[in-house]
């Protein structure tokens, strides 16, 4: 393993022990979560595509997005309205409340599961992207403790929205340019075929 790749696990590792050391409350943050199911649903499960579903997401990953937020490292006018509202301790608790639901399947193109699939699975050897499970696990389910997100039944349409941003730079709050640097070596089709592979997990 390289040291900048050290470096960066690190660095996300670190960066969870406010997090950890500090486990929300998961009936706090429902209540709190309240204001949230406009666009995510009452238990995390958005039916708008274009939104992202909660459920079942790992908590460090949900806390440090809305942390990314209110700091302004990732932008989006609405969430920024929104954490403004909130503190630490009801972000902590928002994303435990999160953690705690049950993710639903989403809707998915079913042809391009099998292209998807030796996406996720195997990567792309031709543009060296690496297989999408090795941090994402082989069931769609993250890495809580590196605080990698669970991708499981999320969304297609968010999904390559979110590999968009990263590819055009509009986000960039990801720990050592990782998905930066996955999403600009692949294509739209590349896209939109892991992504339906990943909302069909399982």
């Amino acid at each position: 393993m390289k040291a900048s790749q050290i470096g960066a696990i690190v660095l996300v590792l670190s960066g969870l022990i406010p997090f950890t050391a500090n486990a929300g409350d998961i009936e706090a943050g429902k209540t709190k979560s309240a204001v949230c199911a406009a666009c995510h649903g009452a238990n995390g499960n958005s039916s708008n595509p274009a939104w992202p579903s909660l459920a079942g997401q790992n908590a460090a990953y949900t806390y440090k997005q809305l942390v990314d937020f209110k700091e302004g490292r990732r932008q989006d006018a609405t969430m920024t309205g929104m954490v403004a509202l909130l503190n630490d301790d009801d972000m902590k608790n928002v994303a435990a409340f999160y953690e705690s639901q049950q993710p639903k399947s989403a809707a998915f193109d079913a042809e391009l599961i099998a292209a998807g699939e030796n996406i996720y699975r195997g990567g792309i050897t031709e543009t060296s992207v690496a297989a999408c499970m090795g941090c994402h696990a082989p069931g769609g389910t993250g890495n809580g403790p590196a605080g990698w997100p669970s991708l499981k039944g999320q969304h297609p349409d968010y999904i390559v929205k979110q590999l968009k941003a990263f590819k055009q730079g509009i986000r960039a709050n990801d720990t050592g340019k990782m998905m930066r640097n996955v999403s600009a070596r692949m294509s739209e089709m590349e896209m939109k075929s892991v992504a339906a592979y990943i909302a069909g997990i399982q």
